[in-house]
């Protein structure tokens, strides 16, 4: 059996329900992140408007909070979790590092 076809108990009404059931989690899942990263931005929006926070705070949080953002949509909407995406995760992730390197050493470059 190759790694790209589907495993089938033979039982059309159990698969069907075992891919009912799949859907229903992943849904609730996607669900879930969606009402976090709402949360999130209204929390962003929060920080801004308040006007006892400093810049020095502010920037900085708005920042984790869009840490946190990029991660439930990798991981949630764009499927990252799911087995087999770990030759894309690998290409985004390694980019990633190249860019934060570059951004690095761009901003040592101008500041020293």
């Amino acid at each position: 059996m190759t790694s790209n076809q589907q495993l089938s108990s033979g039982n059309p009404s159990v698969d069907i329900e075992y891919r009912r059931k799949k859907n229903a989690e992943e849904m609730r899942y996607q669900v879930v992140s969606f009402s976090l990263m709402i949360f999130l931005t209204l929390v962003a929006f929060a920080a801004v408007a308040m006007k006892g926070f400093t810049a020095w705070f502010t920037v900085p949080f708005i920042m984790l909070l869009a840490v946190v953002q990029v991660i439930f949509q990798l991981y949630y909407f764009m499927h990252m979790s799911h087995k087999g995406h770990e030759a894309p995760s690998l290409f985004l992730f390694s980019g990633l590092f190249v860019g934060l390197v570059t951004v690095l050493a761009f901003s040592t470059i101008i500041w020293w």
